[in-house]
């Protein structure tokens, strides 16, 4: 089984950096498309200024930093993509868009090349119907953040082979050392399914006065060892992105359970979105630490 050396990331935004970012760090060259040149600079800056970070915390010298920037490279275009071996599609969860992206790029690249999406809630076998060659189209349903987060959804369309579904799982677990989960499509897969649920029940609790934001966090916290609280998850998710996938689940299994809070509408509406715009549940400075 070859080994996957050439990458390529579609879309240069907070998930696109990191995936690109931890690509780098694994010893990968990264090619890197956008949709202009604007974008993709300001995603490459992105980049630095994370590596920057790290070197900041003695977590990485500047020659490292070098070095992993040294595999990061630009093209013009989704054309520049069309040597690699497998192509990670990062761009925001919007179908069309999505769709076009996938009939674009399956044009352009031979039927060994690995198409997959970093989808939290949409259809790989919709995605796959636009592709040439659907059966070489998977998910790779990374977390942020991305370098920290050692499990990786492997996800498997309708169309998906069984060439593609292994040699995707062992480069996960091969090549960045993560664990793989494999998942049968279903709207919100495993992770998003749940913990958007989770977010969800946070959000009624806190609008009933239950508890306060700070206390209904600690508890999940404290209480069940998690890192962040829900209502904190929800800030760095991006409140308008847990908006959109709690909808799409909503309107794919009509439970509910999914139907969003009422408070979580007023927010995205009112653009307090957490740690992207520094306000949401609860406030954040630039770097996105807890003010």
């Amino acid at each position: 089984m070859t080994s996957l050396k050439r990458i390529g990331v579609i879309g240069a935004g907070t998930m696109g950096q990191a995936i690109a970012e931890m690509l780098g760090h694994k010893g990968l060259d990264v090619y890197i498309a956008e949709k202009s040149a604007k974008n993709l600079e300001h995603g490459l800056r992105g980049i630095e200024m994370s590596l920057d970070k790290q070197i900041e915390k003695w977590a990485l010298t500047e020659a490292e930093k070098k070095v992993i920037l040294s595999r990061m490279h630009a093209v013009d275009g989704l054309e520049g993509l069309a040597d690699c071996e497998l192509i990670i599609e990062t761009i925001s969860e919007d179908l069309d868009a999505k769709k076009d992206v996938f009939r674009r790029v399956g044009d352009l690249c031979g039927e060994d090349v690995i198409l997959a999406s970093n989808t939290s809630t949409l259809s790989l076998t919709e995605l796959a119907g636009v592709a040439r060659f659907p059966a070489r189209v998977i998910g790779l349903h990374f977390i942020h953040p991305v370098s920290n987060i050692d499990m990786v959804e492997v996800i498997r369309g309708l169309q998906t082979s069984d060439d593609t579904f292994q040699r995707t799982r062992s480069f996960v677990e091969d090549v960045l050392s993560k664990k793989s989960i494999l998942v049968y499509e279903s709207p919100g897969f495993v992770t998003t399914r749940l913990i958007c649920t989770l977010i969800n029940e946070a959000m009624h609790t806190l609008a009933e006065g239950v508890a306060s934001a700070e206390d209904i966090d600690n508890a999940m916290r404290l209480g069940y060892g998690f890192k962040h609280g829900p209502l904190e998850m929800a800030d760095r998710f991006g409140l308008d992105a847990v908006l959109a996938a709690l909808e799409r689940m909503f309107r794919d299994y009509g439970d509910l359970k999914y139907r969003p809070a009422v408070l979580l509408r007023k927010m995205v509406r009112a653009g307090q979105l957490g740690v992207k715009t520094g306000y949401g549940f609860f406030r954040y400075d630039e770097d996105g630490d807890r003010i």
